[in-house]
């Protein structure tokens, strides 16, 4: 099978390859009813956890739930072994991704997708975040191997939805309007690419993100606006309670119209006592205001796509001729809000479709991507800034080292591009330290967003290569061999560093960001 799985922040949906067709899989639900995803939901049954839609029942009947989990992995500090805990349950990271993956594949297993008699192996396209740290690409990337998938390829949320675009509406982009700005709010992040179209060549020119922004946000938002109605306080209520009104909210928040001139958000029966009615009706105007400034932090996010290019960088495509846009496609379970396209709208007055099928958006353009009949090509960028601390001046002062920006071109499917940095060592032992950032200053100082990445111990002086506990052997200025340090890139985004000793050839390999 191939397929296209978007890990989602609220809800994980999967689209399959068929003869030019990409359907969304259809799952069964805890009542047995077809669901078009898997709901991101982890709890605990008498000390087990289950994922998906038996963790959603689960939950509903009280047991300890985690939702959301995605959204761990937008920590700054975050790894495979940050440990998790569901009510008295303690797990790694890794181990609760691989669990969800494997619920989900089983799932896959379970539908009605078109499959291959004989045919075992699942091949599959992911997305992470555009501006995903890189933590959280290897961490997604070895949870959906350990779950059993088969990755050809990991891309941007965004860029995937830009196949999904053009596949659906190719008369749109012409020789002259060949760009299109692809507005993708989920659940827990938000991203914005520009790309340029070329038939089915598709070039990411610039992608801006924010991390902490999504559909969850805007649930809370109008969980205050239900509780104001009522008289409530959040704080007040049972924590079952606030839960199922939650997820009503973010029920009610999906089926919203531009029509609509109020929310209606149903109370579960169990809960009416404690709200006090069966059903809230919150004034759409009411949830409109409330949520403008997080719809404005997205649209204020996007404009250097409109302006003089990303990170302050001069773009080579000259994104601020409007005209050569054809538009921007809205997509994202949280993108239905009627706010959204107006906003946008009025800001870059340019025109704004949203896909008819906006949660799986993304999910239908990695199937696209999947498939090797259609032959749609991409051309993405590395959207963070990479690069290590080295000392200057014999040790006076500190420089920024950056080996990979956003302007990098990432490789195609399959292949890496190399860097490669050598000098003289002058330490018995070379420590390096790796941050990402939103980009290098004039200075060549890493600002805006940044994070470790990782920290690597090299023993220049080969006396002490073997040594444990390297990282705590003093730092001695003295002569050293001759070293060349050569950073991979994959088509992933994920970053290796080979560090070799030139004189005996002696060279060790770190993967970074995990």
């Amino acid at each position: 099978m191939q397929l296209g799985i978007d890990f989602g922040t609220t809800r994980t949906l999967v689209a399959v390859v068929d003869r030019g067709n990409f359907p969304v899989v259809t799952f069964a639900d805890a009542a047995g009813d077809a669901c078009d995803h898997v709901p991101s939901v982890a709890a605990v049954v008498d000390g087990v956890v289950v994922y998906g839609h038996a963790a959603v029942a689960a939950g509903a009947a009280g047991a300890p739930v985690l939702r959301s989990f995605k959204r761990l992995l937008s920590s700054r500090d975050i790894s495979g072994q940050t440990p998790v805990r569901i009510g008295d349950v303690e797990l790694t990271l890794h181990e609760l991704l691989t669990g969800f993956l494997r619920t989900v594949r089983a799932g896959i297993a379970a539908s009605q997708a078109p499959k291959k008699r004989g045919d075992t192996a699942v091949d599959v396209v992911i997305a992470v975040p555009a501006h995903a740290y890189g933590p959280q690409r290897c961490i997604t990337l070895a949870a959906f191997q350990a779950a059993g998938f088969t990755v050809k390829a990991m891309l941007h949320e965004p860029s995937a939805a830009g196949f999904e675009y053009t596949h659906r509406q190719p008369k749109t982009v012409t020789s002259k309007r060949s760009r299109v700005v692809v507005y993708d709010l989920g659940g827990g992040t938000f991203d914005a690419s520009l790309v340029r179209v070329d038939a089915a060549h598709h070039e990411v020119c610039g992608t801006v993100g924010d991390n902490r922004l999504g559909g969850d946000d805007f649930d809370d938002v109008l969980l205050a606006c239900a509780l104001n109605v009522v008289g409530l306080s959040g704080a007040a209520l049972p924590p079952l309670t606030k839960r199922r009104l939650l997820d009503r909210c973010r029920e009610a928040k999906e089926r919203l119209t531009p029509q609509a001139r109020r929310v209606a958000i149903d109370v579960d029966a169990a809960d009416v006592d404690v709200v006090g009615c069966s059903s809230i009706d919150v004034p759409s105007d009411d949830f409109a205001a409330a949520a403008a400034p997080l719809v404005m932090r997205s649209v204020e996010a996007m404009a250097p796509l409109f302006s003089d290019g990303v990170d302050g960088e001069k773009n080579p495509t000259d994104v601020a001729d409007l005209a050569g846009i054809a538009g921007i496609y809205v997509v994202g379970g949280a993108s239905g809000l009627p706010l959204v396209p107006r906003l946008l709208k009025e800001k870059f007055g340019r025109r704004v479709f949203r896909s008819p099928y906006p949660s799986s958006s993304v999910a239908i353009g990695l199937a696209i991507a999947a498939s090797d009949e259609l032959g749609f090509t991409l051309s993405d960028r590395f959207s963070r800034c990479f690069g290590v601390f080295r000392e200057r001046d014999a040790g006076r002062a500190l420089r920024f080292d950056p080996i990979f920006t956003p302007q990098t071109t990432l490789p195609r499917v399959g292949n890496t591009i190399e860097i490669t940095r050598r000098y003289r060592a002058a330490h018995n032992v070379g420590h390096f330290r790796y941050v990402e950032c939103s980009r290098v200053s004039d200075d060549d100082d890493p600002v805006g967003d940044v994070v470790p990445f990782g920290e690597v111990c090299f023993a220049f002086d080969a006396r002490l290569r073997g040594r444990v506990g390297l990282a705590e052997v003093p730092v001695v200025r003295q002569a050293g061999p001759e070293i060349e340090e050569r950073y991979v890139i994959d088509d992933a985004g994920v970053v290796s560093v080979v560090v070799t000793d030139i004189a005996d050839g002696h060279s060790e390999t770190y993967r970074l960001g995990h």
